[in-house]
């Protein structure tokens, strides 16, 4: 198994369960700027599904996290199950749109609250969706041999950054 399959394999066995969900702190760039004019972030913990290199996050599209990321879809990511990762993050529409069916299944599996939190009859009620780019995996049990992986999602390879 190469370095870049392990890594996938300790994602998919922290993140990646079908049965719950997982907390992330996620960060975007706030439309507000600091008194010098730079760029702030801007960050929250949201309620994550996983799958593949992809987060999914039910959320509303009033929020703050959707305006930013509307205008820059560049996100960072990390997890209390050490990880941390760059990405870009997608407005998928309402979570009850056609195409949407897929994902919206599987969240109501995943998240226990979403049928009495997710309002999902509100077409505010949306997808994002987080696709993961590089990023680095800490095993501190060195469960596989290695103790850091730093993984390049796009490539499928271990040992950027």
């Amino acid at each position: 198994m190469s370095k870049y399959e392990t890594a996938m394999k300790i994602m998919q066995e922290r993140c990646g369960n079908s049965d719950k969900d997982v907390v992330i702190g996620l960060s975007t760039i706030a439309l507000s700027t600091t008194a010098a004019g730079k760029p702030r972030p801007s960050n929250r913990m949201v309620s994550a599904y996983y799958e593949d290199g992809v987060f999914y996050v039910s959320t509303d599209a009033r929020k703050s996290k959707t305006a930013e990321i509307e205008k820059n879809n560049e996100v960072a990511i990390c997890g209390l199950d050490w990880f941390v990762a760059n990405g870009t993050a997608e407005n998928l529409g309402w979570v009850k749109d056609e195409k949407n069916a897929e994902i919206r299944a599987k969240m109501k599996k995943v998240f226990v609250w979403f049928d009495d939190h997710g309002n999902e009859d509100d077409p505010n009620s949306i997808v994002l969706r987080i696709t993961l780019t590089t990023g680095t995996i800490i095993d501190n049990e060195q469960k596989y041999g290695e103790w850091k992986y730093n993984v390049d999602f796009v490539n499928k390879t271990e040992g950027c950054l």
